[in-house]
């Protein structure tokens, strides 16, 4: 088993193609894991993972949390409720407390992009960014090149639409250069009001339609109308996006054959995705949902053990 190239996990771009490989390979072994009745290894025994997350999160926090207590480290979490951030203290006081306690993990969400830097600048302890802000989440997009492998058997040569609020959305910060590293053709489709000045920067086509080339992409990416980072309302209404924007059955029914569905979560249905196609078969997003916490426990794997550590 190899190792990576890099000691923590801030952006997308800290990982180099044999990297982001070398983590989907030891995923797929502890999906097997996962599928065992008994899913407890003891890999990281005696290692300490702390999650720092100062913004909401469901679905990244409690993966992260199985993903260590799967490998047997103690994992300890923090939120910002019961931080001392409450009370003015300060991302570098909070860094430097954690550091002086001696854990090995950091797993770092804020709602201030460049939040994780700060984090791995002051703790000599690893760190994985589990999103800041409208900047990065490099395991999503991890977890997301890893359900797009495991059901077409590559990455290179797809054709991914990510459609939705691009400008706003951290989730395609980190997916657009990722696929575009590992060889796939990228287009965000979206509002105009809802596209970044240079999406090209980050890999990516562009349109406004999305009825245009609907049939001709193998995935189909939702994102969520990201709310709470928006100050003005980009669109006249969540129902005119939904008509323009949302995919239906209508539109699922143009979709090429064999074309999956994926989303990051949380969906909001009528909104990104009516409830027949989120319920439909060809919709991976329970099965991103399941490939999270194999591959936040193959991170966790590569930061801690991949020296000398085993997969049994």
């Amino acid at each position: 088993m190899g190792v990576l190239s890099t000691e923590n996990v801030l952006t997308i771009h800290d990982l180099s193609i044999d990297d982001i490989y070398l983590t989907l390979d030891t995923a797929r072994s502890f999906k097997e894991v996962n599928d065992r009745t008994i899913k407890k290894l003891p890999t990281l025994r005696g290692r300490t993972v702390v999650n720092v997350f100062l913004e909401p999160s469901t679905r990244t926090r409690t993966s992260f949390e199985i993903a260590a207590k799967r490998l047997s480290a103690d994992a300890i979490n923090f939120s910002a409720s019961t931080s001392s951030t409450t009370k003015g203290e300060s991302l570098v006081d909070t860094a430097k407390t954690l550091d002086a306690m001696d854990c090995d993990l950091v797993i770092i969400r804020h709602s201030y992009a460049g939040s994780p830097k700060i984090f791995a600048d002051n703790v000599r302890a690893n760190v994985i960014n589990a999103g800041d802000g409208k900047h990065q989440h490099p395991t999503q997009a991890l977890l997301d090149l890893y359900t797009m492998r495991e059901h077409f058997g590559h990455i290179e040569g797809l054709k991914v639409a990510i459609v939705g609020d691009v400008v706003h959305s951290r989730v395609f910060g980190s997916l657009a250069p990722a696929l575009k590293k590992l060889g796939a053709e990228v287009t965000a489709i979206a509002p105009a009001t809802l596209l970044p000045a240079h999406p090209e920067v980050l890999g990516a086509k562009v349109s406004t339609d999305l009825d245009a080339n609907l049939g001709d992409f193998d995935v189909i990416y939702l994102l969520r109308i990201q709310q709470e980072r928006i100050e003005r309302s980009p669109i006249p209404s969540l129902r005119e996006y939904a008509v323009f924007y949302g995919l239906n059955a209508g539109r699922m029914a143009r979709l090429k054959e064999g074309a999956i569905v994926m989303h990051p979560g949380p969906v909001n249905r009528g909104v990104e995705l009516s409830s027949d196609v989120a319920d439909n078969a060809r919709s991976l997003v329970l099965d991103q949902v399941n490939a999270g916490v194999a591959v936040r426990m193959a991170l966790m794997y590569l930061l801690l053990g991949g020296q000398d550590g085993t997969i049994a």
